[in-house]
């Protein structure tokens, strides 16, 4: 498992070939399989595989370019009013993009997280496009396919990042 989150890096190129639904499925158990608070789970997935929809997101999102070569994509939505710890919803579901990314990388795809919330115009272009009720808030967006690139594992641990028992 370390090697996973070791070696897991954001892939922004795509090969052609199709992701399935069951590869899809796979991703949704882990982004699902995250902690959250109180077990509130405040959720919702979408799939989008339908290439006009992932084009229209690139003119919302000004760093999705991906998404065109991209051959599906899941959009991390959070309840934001309904949860037993308000505004924990954001964690959470920041936990389940990163099992996504983690899992993609684990299943031979590459993945990057495109950041929405809290960005308001980026979030309401989302929510217009897709249809996304209010009370609804989308997160990110994870851009997946097989990998079109090879980026080595970067050394991300920096020792003076770390304090021990005080500041």
């Amino acid at each position: 498992m370390m090697d996973v989150i070791l070696s897991r890096r954001s892939i922004r190129k795509y090969t052609p070939d199709p992701v399935s639904d069951e590869t899809v499925k796979e991703l949704l158990k882990a982004a699902m399989s995250a902690p959250s608070a109180g077990n509130q789970q405040p959720w919702h997935f979408i799939v989008i595989r339908d290439r006009g929809t992932l084009v229209k997101i690139t003119e919302i999102h000004p760093h999705a370019q991906m998404l065109k070569e991209a051959q599906v994509a899941i959009v991390v939505c959070g309840i934001e009013n309904a949860e037993r710890y308000p505004g924990y919803w954001i964690q959470d579901c920041s936990a389940a993009t990163e099992n996504i990314l983690l899992a993609a990388h684990a299943l031979g795809l590459g993945a990057v997280w495109l950041g929405v919330y809290p960005r308001e115009e980026r979030a309401r272009g989302v929510k217009e496009l897709l249809k996304i009720p209010d009370g609804i808030m989308p997160l990110s967006i994870i851009s997946i396919g097989y990998p079109g690139e090879k980026k080595e594992p970067a050394d991300r641990y920096r020792e003076d990042r770390i304090h021990y028992e005080k500041w």
